[in-house]
């Protein structure tokens, strides 16, 4: 075995350099002009928030029917002077798109995975980046980045479009996910053409996440605590992920696509890290056992891998923001507690070292992620498994303690995310 391969079962040196623990520096706020109405009503939630491709654009749904397409980085940011951003986004100016419906979805497209980039993604006859928003009516609107024009509108689910997400493969395929219990696959270089709809689900559909291979749809629906998987290849449903006792409210899949994270909620909550491949349940993430008895009903609302597949981020009811690496003891970074959040979504700059939280009564926050450089571990079983399934792995004639390794099975089962009151 390599030395800078580990050897133990909890692989601690995912990263080079370590920091628990520490406070989540905020740098940046946007506020809505209008504040939430008195009674309660919703309409200025921010249900989502997206970054483009190429970290250029933000989009911010931000309540009331409009999404705010605003040029990253902002200019009264902090980060507006870190060297890891540059001025080639002269030019560029913000727009305000007027949905005409509360925005629960956004996608950003096209874009393309590390694994489509080197496997050759399809061509597209247009560079043209567009947003795609998700209504509460059912409808889909497609706009043009650039000039902030509506392309088109797609209709076909009969209640709100909950999430988003294109296919990673450098063209114009969307997959969206409705209240209304179906999946809809969308080739938007045909928008008149017939969709597949993928039907099985009992309730509203919350999330979906598509694998880099471009082979798997995961998606999770309110009340159910199995995780539906579906071949994006043949449009049929593949299993469930069974074994979690709590209702799904999130998913996303790893930059490499070995991994499938999900968020479960009942009371407390926890993250469950998945086998997309084999179905088999690798380990488990649950929130402070002293805070569960103190704060008694903890939502989780989103779960994010980083870009690098090093961390992964959570939006829940006693914190703003919470960062972990995977196999550590303490979080990475956390926010302060607070009873009342308020958090809704999240989403990683491209690049890295940002990650964007959206609330429910508008705002929108921008978190310092800390820079860690990855081990030779990490990076090379990414590497590996980008381009290479589970199955094909255990195939190999390798040491069993570098194929845990490379399929995630030297992490222990359980970890119990501490907090820094009871660490």
């Amino acid at each position: 075995m390599d030395s800078n391969m580990c050897s133990s079962n909890t692989c601690s040196s995912n990263s080079v350099m370590k920091r628990t623990g520490e406070t989540a520096p905020l740098i940046g706020e946007l506020k809505p002009i209008y504040p939430p109405s008195v009674d309660g009503r919703a309409g200025c939630e921010t249900w989502s928030v997206e970054f483009s491709p190429d970290g250029s654009y933000f989009a911010w749904s931000k309540g009331y029917g409009i999404v705010k397409l605003l040029v990253w980085p902002l200019e009264d940011i902090e980060l507006h002077n870190d060297r890891q951003f540059t001025d080639t986004w002269n030019g560029k100016k913000e727009k305000t798109l007027d949905c005409g419906q509360t925005v629960w979805g956004l996608a950003f497209g096209p874009r393309t995975s590390k694994f489509a980039s080197r496997t050759g993604g399809p061509s597209l006859s247009t560079p043209t980046v567009v947003l795609a928003t998700g209504l509460s009516d059912g409808t889909i609107k497609v706009w043009e980045v650039e000039t902030g024009g509506l392309r088109f509108s797609l209709h076909g689910h009969q209640s709100v479009v909950r999430d988003l997400v294109f296919v990673p493969n450098g063209g114009l395929t969307l997959v969206s996910g409705s209240r209304d219990t179906t999946l809809r696959i969308w080739d938007l270089t045909k928008p008149d053409q017939q969709v597949h709809v993928l039907q099985g689900h009992t309730n509203w559909v919350y999330s979906c996440s598509v694998s880099p291979d471009c082979s798997m749809i995961a998606s999770v629906c309110r009340g159910n605590p199995k995780v539906s998987l579906w071949s994006l290849r043949s449009y049929t449903f593949i299993r469930h992920l069974e074994g979690n006792r709590m209702c799904q409210v999130s998913c996303d899949f790893s930059p490499d696509g070995a991994l499938l994270a999900t968020a479960a909620y009942y009371n407390n909550w926890e993250t469950s890290l998945w086998d997309p491949y084999t179905g088999e349940h690798l380990f488990l993430l649950q929130e402070c056992f002293q805070c569960n008895f103190a704060i008694l009903d903890n939502p989780i609302r989103a779960v994010r891998f980083s870009p690098e597949g090093l961390h992964l981020a959570f939006i829940t009811e006693d914190k703003e923001i919470r960062i972990w690496e995977l196999g550590q003891e303490e979080p990475l970074i956390e926010s302060e507690l607070r009873h009342f959040s308020c958090g809704l979504c999240c989403t990683f700059h491209p690049q890295g070292g940002v990650i964007a939280t959206g609330t429910r009564d508008g705002h929108v926050k921008f978190w310092r992620v800390p820079r860690v450089v990855p081990s030779l571990t990490h990076l090379c079983r990414v590497a590996l498994r980008y381009a290479i399934s589970t199955h094909q792995v255990m195939a190999l004639p390798i040491p069993s303690k570098l194929m845990d390794i490379l399929t995630y099975r030297n992490f222990r089962k359980y970890y119990e995310l501490r907090c820094s009151h009871h660490r």
